[in-house]
């Protein structure tokens, strides 16, 4: 167990990187079947892929949100 106090934005980091895995996942199972020679999926399949880039989106906003925390301005002004 760590002891190490959670910062301002790791939730946001932990939930963007879920969030891209579950992305990757879909974009791996909707490309398969163009290398497999099989049917493509339908077009709503490939809407699933784009989750991928709004999980980056919510990790970077919780590294932006951990920096402007932490920053030395704002912890001087604490």
């Amino acid at each position: 167990m760590s002891t190490t106090p959670s910062g301002a934005g790791d939730r946001l980091v932990q939930v963007g990187a879920i969030v891209f895995f579950i992305g990757a996942l879909a974009t791996l199972v909707t490309v398969a079947p163009l290398f497999l020679g099989t049917d493509p999926f339908p077009p709503v399949a490939y809407a699933v892929c784009m989750v991928m880039g709004l999980g980056f989106l919510i990790a970077g906003a919780g590294v932006v949100r951990s920096v402007w925390k932490n920053s030395p301005k704002r912890a001087a002004a604490r």
